[in-house]
């Protein structure tokens, strides 16, 4: 993963979460020194409830500054948040941080929103309590923000909604072994660009998998 990361040179690396699996600091010193290989300069992570397990979130803190954060790169605005609940598998994100998002994505950069647990279902996740306890309202909140991205992680199955205008994008899995069904280890890789005379984005959704090789998955102008 490292190797084709470091080969495709991405402008930002967005990692939405369970880095560890018990939020222990010897797991925690692990996943630092293995995120440091990546060679890219920006950086968004976020903790999943795995990393929120046995107060956890205080190594994350130490390790990699906020569990929430406001980034601006170039043309492009990155919000990342811990909808992780400490010792619980649920999701929560809160109305207490709905009006610095809203304040986060004013402007007309291409927006991303990144965080652990799910939007919305996809296939093979088994019960839907891998959504968002508030879910509704924060996909009201960023549909009128004018997100075009939204990046999740939680149940390793990677999958593609597009809703309104924007795209949601689940990951998978690269580095763990708990894949369900036929699913195999992959990372997503996002293309976005705007270089045509409609200031519109074409942005394109590939999964890259253990050998190297790409399958786009998606692309849409929005």
């Amino acid at each position: 993963m490292l190797r084709s990361i470091n080969q495709l040179d991405p402008d930002i690396v967005v990692i939405t979460g369970d880095l560890t699996e018990n939020g222990f600091l010897a797991e925690y010193d692990g996943v630092k020194k293995f995120v440091d290989r990546i060679e890219c300069k920006d950086k968004v992570l976020v903790p999943g409830n795995h990393d929120s397990k046995n107060a956890g979130y205080l190594h994350f803190e130490d390790l990699f500054e906020n569990r929430f954060s406001n980034k601006n790169f170039g043309g492009v605005t990155v919000v990342g948040v811990d909808s992780s609940q400490p010792d619980i598998n649920e999701g929560h994100l809160g109305r207490e941080n709905y009006g610095w998002i809203k304040e986060a994505f004013t402007g007309e950069n291409f927006k991303v929103f990144a965080l652990h647990h799910h939007l919305v279902p996809i296939p093979l996740s088994g019960r839907e309590n891998t959504v968002l306890v508030d879910a509704g309202d924060v996909l009201d909140l960023l549909n009128r923000c004018k997100v075009n991205l939204v990046l999740c992680g939680h149940c390793h199955i990677p999958y593609v909604w597009k809703l309104n205008n924007m795209l949601v994008v689940n990951a998978g899995t690269f580095c763990s072994s708990k894949t369900r069904g036929k699913i195999t280890q992959c990372f997503n890789l996002i293309q976005a660009d705007n270089e045509n005379s409609y200031g519109n984005w074409n942005v394109r959704v590939s999964r890259v998998f253990p050998q190297g090789n790409l399958e786009l998955v998606t692309e849409t102008v929005m």
